[in-house]
């Protein structure tokens, strides 16, 4: 979906003499849909609000309104997230989420809708997982980290603004971080007590990422909430520690 401006700009280069065919190459837009604006440029009403641009895309950029879904929808894009281009010129954001956990598959989709209200979301169906979609023309401004290739072969760094909402908000993208690539898992070890063998429990969260950029972004963020962590090995991010622990799961807690 173009906006006005966009329509109005294609329709300028009309104007001036140029082809639909020329127009069409040099703008992306097919031939069709400048066509169909020489007789309305205005999107139609239920078409409108896909029309509007991304805060990222006004002459003063801003932010998400609903930033806190935004910072735990950044944290799940970082896991198990992928922008794509489509060839009308819209992208698609998908976010892969396992079947096993509904309740993580109703707040991702729940994310993207607070996020673009104005786009599309829905689930298709894989196997042993879903891919929760958001298609629409912004995501690429809205993460500007998308890329081709695989996110731990490219730099991944956040722009200020992202800086600034992730500081604002640094539970989400922990959350959205684990809910993505981390789990809560219950580790055990014996010790002999007065001669006799006993076995004990305690829970710890992991945080599995290949990309070295990611893995500093969680460990920065759980260093700025006071959690205290170790690298369990080059992507193993572990938290084992109990008063971390209680932190962690008073503000994530168990996937379900």
């Amino acid at each position: 979906m173009y906006d006005i401006q966009t329509r109005q700009r294609a329709l300028a280069l009309v104007g001036q003499g140029r082809s639909l065919n020329a127009v069409s190459k040099q703008t992306g837009i097919s031939r069709a849909a400048i066509r169909s604006w020489q007789s309305r440029v205005e999107p139609l009403p239920r078409m409108a609000a896909q029309a509007r641009p991304c805060p990222r895309c006004l002459p003063e950029p801003g932010t998400p309104a609903d930033s806190a879904s935004y910072a735990y929808l950044l944290g799940l894009y970082l896991g198990d997230g992928c922008i794509s281009a489509h060839r009308s010129g819209g992208h698609y954001l998908r976010i892969a989420c396992a079947d096993a956990w509904p309740g993580l598959i109703e707040m991702c989709r729940a994310a993207i809708a607070a996020v673009r209200p104005e786009d599309r979301v829905y689930v298709l169906q894989k196997q042993g997982c879903v891919m929760v979609t958001g298609y629409g023309r912004h995501w690429p401004c809205l993460f500007p980290q998308y890329g081709p290739g695989k996110k731990h072969h490219r730099p991944i760094v956040l722009e200020p603004w992202q800086q600034r909402i992730v500081h604002a908000h640094p539970w989400e993208l922990l959350r959205g971080l684990i809910h993505s690539d981390g789990c809560r898992v219950t580790n055990w070890t014996s010790r002999t007590v007065a001669g006799e063998k006993k076995r004990y429990e305690y829970p710890r969260y992991f945080f599995s990422n290949l990309s070295a950029d990611v893995l500093r972004l969680y460990t920065n963020t759980l260093d700025a909430v006071g959690v205290a962590w170790r690298r369990a090995n080059a992507k193993n991010i572990s938290v084992a520690q109990r008063a971390s622990v209680a932190l962690m799961d008073a503000h994530i807690g168990t996937k379900y």
